[in-house]
């Protein structure tokens, strides 16, 4: 959903959480999270490297940023869009090196 029209009250479903459409509410439900609430504890760098490993792909690195941008929401950050993350990302990664 876009994250301007996210309503934190109405969140229950994945595709209700800012940034995640059909495609993203699957790949989240293949990681086994079935509810937003369950994003709480996840790492979402974890869960791109558990994603590219269980479908056998390696996904673009931006699907890190959405992972970014769900779980922060999740733990009450206001919704950003996904590439506000991507510095972010990509600092991290580089300092992982």
């Amino acid at each position: 959903m876009n994250p301007d029209k996210v309503d934190r009250s109405r969140v229950s479903t994945h595709t209700d959480l800012p940034n995640i459409g059909k495609a993203g509410a699957k790949d989240l439900e293949l990681l086994g999270i079935h509810t937003p609430e369950q994003l709480k504890s996840q790492c979402p760098f974890e869960m791109y490297a558990r994603l590219c490993q269980q479908t056998a792909t390696r996904h673009d690195p931006c699907v890190i940023d959405v992972f970014i941008s769900i779980t922060r929401f999740i733990n009450g950050e206001a919704p950003r869009p996904w590439w506000a993350y991507t510095a972010e990302r990509k600092q991290v990664l580089q300092d992982k090196q």
